[in-house]
């Protein structure tokens, strides 16, 4: 079964209605990235930063995965699929997909304030749980945090995502810009002469030499035609 390694950005998941950052109108411009998604703007005012995620993972209960979540999760079918997502939503999970790499954090869970990285301090909300508040604490008995990776933070599992990227035969980019590091770097660790297919309604600059196939298309629209395509090219389930 060829292993499919999907790397998917904010515009995955704008159709079902969760607001893209860098877009006008996207979150930051109600919200300065400093303020919110900082480790310094954490330390200056915990509170802002906890209620922005508090609203951020209501949202969660109003949204569901669109048809382009869906196939993915249906692809699992006739490929072996990973995907490495920089969302922070759990949408490719509630689609069915089995296999996700969040590189930025997942807004479901919650993790010490101190030691972020600790597995021992990582905890998974119930939905009556997203209300986080000042006095929650993590089991080392800091405050409670959000489990995202910040600005300026390390990123725990970009050796996992790039030891998976080198061992992908077919390499697809969904929706995103492509100009957050590291995760837009994994474009490198695709072995030569593997496919690699962009999916997205705007212009993306590829900064590579490597020939993409572009599908200008939303994530539903383009994932169906993506997959159409690797029907037609006789790659499915070899």
């Amino acid at each position: 079964m060829k292993k499919l390694v999907v790397l998917t950005g904010a515009g995955m998941s704008a159709e079902s209605g969760i607001s893209t950052f860098r877009d006008a109108g996207g979150l930051w411009e109600r919200y300065p990235v400093e303020q919110v998604a900082t480790p310094e703007g954490y330390a200056a005012n915990p509170e802002l930063v906890i209620n922005f995620y508090n609203e951020r993972r209501k949202q969660l209960l109003d949204v569901k995965p669109n048809r382009g979540h869906e196939l993915l999760a249906e692809m699992e079918k006739d490929y072996d699929v990973t995907i490495i997502t920089q969302n922070v939503d759990n949408l490719h999970e509630r689609a069915g997909s089995s296999n996700v790499i969040h590189l930025h954090g997942e807004l479901t869970k919650v993790t010490s304030s101190r030691h972020p990285n600790d597995p021992k301090c990582i905890r998974t909300l119930r939905p009556e749980e997203y209300e986080v508040k000042m006095g929650d604490k993590a089991a080392d008995g800091s405050q409670l945090r959000p489990f995202i990776v910040w600005f300026g933070e390390a990123v725990p599992m970009i050796e996992t995502a790039i030891d998976c990227v080198e061992q992908a035969d077919i390499f697809v980019i969904i929706g995103t810009s492509l100009n957050v590091y590291p995760a837009a770097g994994l474009l490198n660790y695709v072995p030569q002469g593997v496919p690699v297919y962009l999916i997205d309604p705007k212009e993306v600059a590829v900064n590579s030499m490597r020939k993409v196939h572009v599908i200008r298309k939303g994530a539903s629209e383009g994932v169906a035609e993506l997959k159409a395509l690797l029907e037609e090219s006789g790659s499915v389930g070899k």
